[in-house]
């Protein structure tokens, strides 16, 4: 039995701990506070700025979350959520910004609240709610924020938004459902996490359809194996028919390939099998995979291999989806299981790039000098080759952080073609059609950004207060 001394002791200690851990996540929330009123402050140099450059509002505001997004390491649409976060506090959340500044809620608390006041906000600016409808609203959102969880306070204040501005159930979903949307984000160790908002009966309608087409696949499955008739097994005949099959198996069909399910069977010319008594019979392995499993290989069949409805329009039947594979030509040949490289994203299957590779045409030889940059391939049109290389090399947009895909991007002059840029690879490198815009001519000195590429291909970008940010392309020599 532990001494009654060392209980109290560790009790103590217990609550010392967790008491600390609790001020700490205060402190934290303090500081994440002060991190909005920088933000606050930084749009109102924003706003000062567009006296006079009204025209260039869009730039100014793409500029500014450009350069926090670089500086801070950041996603572009994560430091645009914070910005509008810190906007609505100054404007229309008072309470809110204070209780953020004691560090009563996080940063995610006010994400919540900020989300649902909008349409509040919303119905006092077209008088379809009192002014004093964002007050009470304040107050009771916060009643629940330093109760509850992020996650607890997002129904509770959406609930309460949509009773202060007197929408109805009916308007809320329409409202809701233009919030529909599909993002993808990486597990590691080749898992992604694919995400579907969407109106909440579909989504009910489309997870029932893959649990009866699972529940269908797990019924029937088992090994694939043929089950002769003892009868023929018992002949010694090595000629064997469909009609042979027992007419219970539910493994086969007999109107397909049968030399498919027979290994080294040869169909005869009067339709039978000549079936060599020492050849092994190849076996189609039993289905283990699990319920979750095989209702996921079902979504990804369907959403690859299945053609649209003509109800949607004739012109998306060629719509298919683009990836990018780099693959070793040793590991292509089976010489070696070296991970290819599924570019933006990370390792590869070897055994995935092969079966893409085998049915795709469109693979191209790219040629590697020691330090594993790309310095040609082996196609014979000039621009179309400047083209891949540019695709192999970048991957994804060259702006620091940003991950958006080169088939989704625009190909820059680093050095405007207009001031005598050459069309070269060592001035050309991809930008998605958000951070292109940022270096137009047409945007005024004080918003515009400039980008310069080394001999290395990495890619410098100076922003209007002159800070370099680097994008160095990704290496594909690995050393292990």
């Amino acid at each position: 039995m532990p001494d009654s001394t060392d209980v109290v002791r560790d009790f103590e200690d217990r609550e010392r701990v967790l008491d600390a851990w609790v001020e700490t996540q205060r402190q934290i929330a303090v500081l994440q506070a002060e991190s909005a009123e920088l933000l606050i402050e930084r749009i109102a140099v924003h706003e000062r700025e567009l006296i006079g450059n009204g025209y260039h509002r869009d730039c100014a505001y793409r500029s500014m979350i450009a350069e926090y997004s670089a500086a801070g390491r950041i996603a572009s649409g994560t430091m645009e959520g914070a910005f509008l976060d810190a906007r609505t506090l100054r404007d229309d959340l008072p309470a809110v910004r204070a209780c953020f500044t004691e560090g009563r809620i996080t940063a995610a608390h006010v994400h919540e609240i900020v989300r649902a006041s909008s349409v509040v906000v919303e119905a006092v600016r077209h008088g379809k709610a009192d002014a004093e409808a964002l007050p009470l609203f304040e107050e009771a959102a916060l009643a629940v924020a330093e109760q509850e969880t992020a996650a607890r306070t997002r129904p509770h204040v959406q609930q309460i938004a949509a009773a202060l501005a007197g929408e109805t159930v009916i308007e809320r979903n329409r409202r809701a459902a233009k919030d529909r949307t599909v993002n993808v984000r990486s597990l590691g160790d080749g898992l992604a996490l694919l995400t579907a908002v969407l109106p909440e009966w579909v989504a009910e309608a489309i997870m029932d359809r893959l649990t009866r087409m699972t529940q269908k696949i797990a019924t029937a499955r088992g090994t694939r194996e043929p089950q002769l008739d003892p009868e023929v097994l018992d002949s010694g005949e090595d000629r064997i028919t469909p009609d042979d099959i027992a007419p219970d198996d539910p493994a086969f069909d007999r109107d397909r390939l049968w030399d498919e399910a027979w290994g080294e069977s040869i169909i005869s010319a009067d339709g039978t099998f000549a079936l060599d008594p020492d050849a092994d019979v190849e076996h189609i392995p039993a289905d283990t995979r699990t319920f979750d499993q095989i209702r996921a290989d079902i979504l990804s069949d369907m959403l690859l291999a299945s053609d649209p409805s003509r109800a949607l329009g004739d012109a998306l039947d060629n719509v298919q989806a683009r990836i990018q594979v780099t693959i070793a030509a040793t590991t292509l040949a089976g010489d070696d299981d070296a991970p290819a490289e599924f570019d933006g994203h990370g390792p590869l299957d070897p055994r995935i790039a092969r079966l893409l590779a085998g049915r795709n045409d469109g693979w191209a030889r790219l040629f590697l000098d020691p330090a594993g940059m790309v310095v040609e391939t082996d196609t014979y049109t000039p621009t179309t080759a400047m083209k891949r290389f540019l695709r192999a090399r970048d991957q994804h947009c060259r702006f620091p952080g940003c991950r958006t895909p080169v088939h989704r991007c625009q190909i820059d002059h680093n050095h405007d073609h207009a001031k005598g840029g050459r069309t070269a690879v060592d001035n050309l490198c991809h930008f998605c059609a958000k951070h292109h815009a940022l270096k137009h001519p047409d945007v005024p000195d004080v918003f515009r950004w400039t980008a310069q590429q080394r001999p290395d291909g990495t890619v410098t970008w100076f922003s209007p207060i002159v800070r370099s940010y680097d994008d160095r392309p990704r290496r594909r020599v690995l050393f292990v």
